[in-house]
């Protein structure tokens, strides 16, 4: 028999690194030192921050630098990084250094911020706690999905695929324990970053109930 989901939830500590960039040549500089739940608090904390309008396929550089230092070129070209394709944190940090490199290196126009306006790089320390949530069957995992919290969510979707760097999301991975593969390849192909979080949830839900309980 296959073991029980347990529910777990996590609250973040935000870290301020000390390190600030004014210009895009320090933010790149920045980028290259920076730990890597960094790049993963400017890219992926506005999932949750936001998390009951659609979010916006943007990050915290590419905001930065196209609004803040009005860089719309180089502001859009970070912004495009598409977050969910890269496996790591590492691969993403290089993606946004291969970006400015090559704007820089071509000697495009930049500027300074003006008087406190500069990057502050921040990061983040993440503490996992267990819920009372626990599901033993298809059905009771429906209904604890619609009780957990948006964090706990988000952790079970997001976390295991980013910054734990799972092959796929806690849900799909015990649906295949299970060896209920069609609801472990549809949950594990749901695009979390097109739809808000409770929006999500309702998408796992119907999944579920599509092949599970049908």
């Amino acid at each position: 028999m296959n073991e029980p989901f347990y529910f777990r939830s996590q609250v973040e500590l935000v870290l301020l690194l000390g390190l600030k960039a004014r210009n895009p040549v320090e933010l790149m500089e920045g980028l290259k030192t920076v730990p890597p739940l960094s790049i993963y608090y400017h890219t992926h904390k506005f999932l949750q921050q936001h998390r009951v309008l659609s979010p916006e396929p943007s990050n915290d550089f590419a905001y930065w630098l196209g609004t803040i230092l009005n860089l719309r070129e180089l502001g859009e070209a970070v912004a495009s990084v598409d977050v969910v394709k890269w496996k790591n944190m590492e691969e993403l940090r290089a993606e946004f250094i291969r970006i400015l490199d090559d704007y820089l290196s071509q000697g495009k126009y930049t500027v300074d911020a003006p008087e406190g306006a500069g990057f502050h790089f921040m990061s983040c320390r993440v503490f996992v706690l267990p819920t009372q949530l626990i599901a033993r069957t298809p059905g009771e995992f429906i209904e604890a999905v619609r009780m957990i919290s948006p964090r706990s969510l988000y952790f079970h979707v997001f976390e295991a695929k980013m910054r734990l760097e799972g092959e796929e999301n806690d849900f799909a991975a015990w649906f295949r324990g299970m060896g209920r593969f069609k609801t472990a390849e549809t949950l594990s192909k749901l695009d979390p970053y097109t739809i808000t979080l409770e929006g999500l949830r309702a998408k796992i839900i119907d999944t579920v109930k599509k092949y599970d309980l049908s």
